[in-house]
Formats: C-alpha cells, structure tokens, sequence
C-alpha cells in the first residue's frame, strides 16, 4: 500500500503530487521506484519503458546527464484513479550549461497507490544561471505558490 489511495480527493491528489516532487528530488532511483508497480508502463518524451528495473535504469541515466535537477509539480486536475500534473525542472549539463525542462504527465493508478502507468511530455529550454529559480526542496514561501508559465 503506497497511501494515498484512489479515489482521490482534492487534498488526497494535492499530498500524491507533493510525495512524488519530494522523492524525485532526491534523485534515488530506487526510492522513486518504490512508487510504481513492478509492471508500470512508461512514456517518458520519446522513450518507453516497463517495469521497476526499466524505471531505475533510466532514472540512473537521467540523473547522470541532468546535474543539478531540482523539481516543481503541481497539480492539474484528477479523478478516480488518475493524475494529471504540469511540472518545471532546472538542471545543467556537463558543460554548465542550465535548462529548464517544462513538462506534463498524466499518471494512473493501482488500487494499493502505486502508479501504474505514466506518460510524460517535456520540453527544454535553454537558460542563463543567473534566470534559475528552482533550488531544491520547496521553501515556505513556496509551498502555495502556482508555478509560473515561463
């Protein structure tokens, strides 16, 4: 059980997006593995994966090319059993290069919590470090705030 369960609520979907942000933002694929069914399906931009293993591996890979990642979710909309989420990331590469990665996903459900499927749609931007506004964790003043369209 990976609580909260379907169906959801306003405040149930809300604390289901909060507890993914937070475990993503550890960057430990395993943790953020734990979350999905061992037979999760996944779009994730142009690749497709199925599994636990499938998810760490590209998560080990992800992590490895996007340095400095640090995430924002917010919730869209819900029902029953599915998510759906927009969400903005900031990460550099190997050359320091910063982006932002703007995003939406839409995720389904288990009846034990666990995601079982996830499609994910991103696209990157180019950004000068001085233009970052993400830094890790949410801040207080955060915590209420709607990410911003650009």
């Amino acid at each position: 059980m990976r609580p909260p369960l379907p169906p959801f609520s306003l405040e149930s979907a809300q604390a289901k997006v909060r507890a993914a942000e937070n475990a993503w933002n550890t960057r430990d694929p395993e943790r953020v593995a734990q979350a999905y069914t061992e037979d999760s399906v996944w779009r994730n931009r142009d690749e497709f994966l199925t599994g636990r293993a499938e998810i760490v591996d590209f998560l080990k890979r992800k992590w490895s090319v996007e340095n400095g990642y640090a995430l924002r979710k917010d919730l869209w909309t819900f029902t029953d059993n599915r998510i759906a989420v927009r969400f903005q990331y900031e990460w550099h590469d190997e050359n320091g290069q910063w982006y932002r990665s703007y995003g939406n996903e839409l995720w389904e459900f288990s009846p034990e919590g666990l995601m079982s499927r996830r499609e994910a749609s991103i696209n990157d931007t180019r950004i000068e470090e001085s233009e970052r506004r993400i830094f890790g964790p949410r801040t207080a003043e955060e915590e209420n705030a709607p990410l911003p369209l650009r």
